[in-house]
């Protein structure tokens, strides 16, 4: 059973996988922290720009920080499709073939 595990970790297919999914988990990242710093610089180097009143009394910063929360939850929800699509089966296709040996 452990020289099966060491030739699936070794295989070109596992290497693949971890690095689709190093890659994908590594651009949603930088994608979030864009966001989110991008944010928080804005709030640093630009308030002006913040408190600028989109109709009588609600600043422009409040609804620029719930996008910023509703873009973390789409690249959550990103990120859970593509696990589901693509990352699930092929884990379950190499766990069948390290049960098949």
């Amino acid at each position: 059973m452990q020289k099966s595990v060491q030739k699936i970790l070794d295989s070109k297919d596992f290497k693949q996988l971890m690095s689709k999914r190093a890659t994908v988990s590594t651009i949603l990242m930088v994608l979030l922290f864009a966001i989110y710093y991008g944010y928080i610089f804005l709030i640093g180097l630009n308030k002006q720009f913040l408190t600028q009143k989109i109709g009588e009394v609600t600043p422009l910063g409040i609804p620029l920080g719930v996008a910023v929360i509703l873009a973390a939850w789409v690249l959550t929800v990103i990120y859970v499709v593509w696990a589901n699509a693509t990352y699930d089966p092929e884990v379950k296709r190499l766990k069948g073939q390290l049960l098949s040996k």
